[in-house]
């Protein structure tokens, strides 16, 4: 066999190796293989109930009801790749909603108007309160599990004190009608999941190819590391949570719309399915990793679970269940795929030491 004949088969060869090295990165991927576990979840499910799951018209209902916790998720991504926390996303989307609500209705007026109004306080008063975290957490140097429950109490008392604890259920109807139950024009797709995707795109683009999401990553994986490299920590850390913020309260007015109630007492476990649906799909406790990619998938396994349980008769409760031994799951191959990477650089480490002994002998 002559050299040039050698040479194709060795590229080839080259080639199939890398190509496998690439598959096999792939599936190592956290939020790949949660990928894999909603698809066998969604098959299992449509296996049970032909006739009624896999039909669009119940997926689209899956869709509409990730909408709202997509966009709380986004935020919650970008917090928890810091290695923070966000637990006020849902006393957010509530005290938004209301203010917004009592604005709206003292307006009274039902047209766009007033929905634009209410539109922008709903934003507002969510940006102000998640200012309010980063400042705590980046100037006063208080814990972000710490201040983000103090201020889930307080944005949940104060939406109580100004309603009275009565609950506020007059919504302009062009909310319900365009945005809450609307549809795309000419399509079959809920106006709010599209509101939803839109922002999952965007941010997924902020967050994984501009500075802004780069810092991110950088002061997730080290604080200090950041620093000492010129980046405004503080700053960053501030314009994080108040993004957090500010999408709990686009949140709020979605919840409005689609609900026509500000619905006080229906957030309270918001805040803990938006984190699990984050760690869930691959986004670190321990900050540096993450993906808006696997935050989604992350938020479709409940709502797939929730839905199908539902329609094969199956206790919803065990939802519960389900998630949070996928939860626990999620978070010990986190650990494990740490702690195998702290290896490496150990051996590394050992090895570059040893390399320099021998050349200084």
């Amino acid at each position: 066999m002559t050299t040039t004949e050698a040479a194709p088969r060795m590229a080839g060869t080259a080639s199939v190796l890398t190509r496998t090295h690439s598959l096999r990165q792939v599936l190592q991927v956290q939020s790949f293989q949660i990928l894999l576990v909603l698809l066998v979840i969604f098959l299992i499910f449509a296996a049970m109930a032909p006739e009624v799951f896999p039909t669009w018209g119940n997926v689209r209902q899956i869709i509409q009801n990730v909408s709202i916790l997509g966009v709380l998720g986004i935020g919650m991504t970008f917090v928890i790749v810091t290695s923070g926390i966000d637990l006020s996303v849902g006393s957010n989307l509530v005290f938004s909603g209301v203010v917004a609500a009592k604005v709206m209705q003292s307006m009274g007026d039902t047209g766009w108007g007033t929905a634009f109004v209410g539109i922008i306080v709903s934003i507002g008063c969510g940006l102000g309160w998640g200012l309010l975290n980063g400042v705590l957490i980046a100037k006063a140097k208080v814990p972000p599990l710490i201040v983000t429950l103090g201020t889930l109490g307080a944005a949940l008392g104060l939406a109580q004190v100004i309603t009275g604890g009565v609950v506020i259920r007059e919504v302009p109807a062009v909310l319900q009608d365009t945005i809450g139950y609307g549809n795309v024009p000419g399509t079959t797709l809920p106006t709010i999941s599209l509101i939803a995707i839109v922002l999952i795109v965007a941010f997924g683009i902020v967050l994984h190819k501009t500075r802004f999401g780069l810092y991110t990553f950088a002061i997730g994986s080290n604080e200090e590391s950041a620093r000492r490299v010129g980046v405004k920590v503080d700053r960053q850390l501030i314009s994080i949570y108040a993004l957090s913020g500010a999408l709990a309260g686009v949140a709020g007015i979605l919840s409005l719309s689609q609900y026509g109630t500000t619905a006080i007492a229906g957030q309270s476990a918001t805040n803990l399915n938006v984190i699990a649906a984050v760690v869930i799909g691959g986004t670190s406790l321990f900050g540096g990793v993450g993906t808006i990619f696997g935050t989604v998938v992350g938020l479709f396994i409940p709502a797939v679970l929730q839905n199908g349980f539902v329609i094969v008769g199956v206790q919803p409760f065990w939802q519960q269940v389900a998630v949070g031994a996928v939860l626990v799951a999620a978070v010990y191959v986190d650990q494990r795929r740490r702690a195998a990477a702290a290896r490496g650089h150990s051996a590394k480490d050992e090895g570059k030491k040893r390399l320099f002994r021998r050349r200084s002998n």
